[in-house]
């Protein structure tokens, strides 16, 4: 998921003695799984790629708040953040670019495609307001793209330190800080259902499919996304390990010769 998701920024997998590690462009390699047993505010604080992956992400409906500590994709890891969109508020800056959202102009990062999904979702918020006018109520004024800060109560970079994250017009209900369970859950079962299939579509989690929610908040992660369309239900241990992905197509095809052949049996 992480090489069809970040094609480029992803140059491969590498397998040194029994650990295995995905392969940056710079060089850098991430480990995949540190093997250790972790609490969930363990892998929040300090998360592995296994770790990242492992929550899967409903791409149905909700109505109600999410399980408890049930968060796909609240779990970050940050070496790959570093890699694909800056490492520092400087390099950042200099992936920024303008992306025109209704009346808006927001700062955005272009890597991965993060920009040029968003200026595709703008286009298609136009197009679902011409058909659901109600739907305004809930994108305008945003609150915010890029802000190089941590989040709320850590020392941990917000997404929105990296120019990936956007938070639609917000109210003091969306955000488990600050709001009671039933209050978000109440929110959670009025907002725009098309929209959210809309960031979806393109790319960006719901931070309102999150029990710890954050329901104005729409953050850039395809691999979560991607994992949720082809790996929705339990493995078959019987089958391939990319059951689920059509391995006739390209470049998935490559990608998993190429597993294979790094990580071996």
């Amino acid at each position: 998921m992480l090489m069809l998701a970040y094609p480029g920024y992803v140059t491969g997998v590498e397998r040194v003695d029994q650990e295995a590690f995905l392969v940056m462009k710079s060089g850098a390699r991430i480990l995949y799984d540190d093997r250790k047993k972790k609490s969930f505010d363990d892998k929040v604080s300090d998360a592995d790629l296994q770790d990242m992956l492992e929550m899967p992400y409903p791409l149905h409906d909700i109505d109600e708040l999410m399980g408890p500590d049930d968060d796909p994709g609240r779990i970050r890891v940050y070496a790959l953040l570093d890699e694909v969109y800056g490492v520092s508020k400087e390099a950042i800056l200099k992936k920024l670019v303008t992306v025109d959202f209704g009346d808006e102009h927001l700062p955005f990062n272009k890597e991965a495609g993060a920009a040029a999904a968003l200026k595709a979702i703008a286009a298609g918020t136009a197009d679902l307001v011409a058909k659901q006018p109600q739907v305004e109520d809930f994108l305008f004024p945003t609150s915010g793209t890029f802000n190089y800060r941590v989040i709320a109560g850590t020392d941990r970079l917000s997404p929105h330190a990296y120019g990936i994250a956007i938070d639609l017009k917000s109210g003091a209900d969306g955000y488990w800080r600050w709001a009671t369970s039933e209050a978000g859950e109440q929110l959670i079962q009025i907002y725009p259902k098309d929209l959210v299939r809309l960031f979806e579509k393109h790319g960006f989690i719901w931070g309102g499919k999150w029990n710890h929610f954050d329901i104005f908040h729409f953050e850039y992660q395809p691999e979560i996304l991607l994992k949720a369309s082809f790996f929705a239900g339990s493995p078959d241990l019987s089958q391939p390990w990319y059951q689920g992905v059509n391995a006739d197509s390209e470049p998935a095809s490559g990608y998993i010769a190429q597993i294979d052949q790094s990580l071996g049996p």
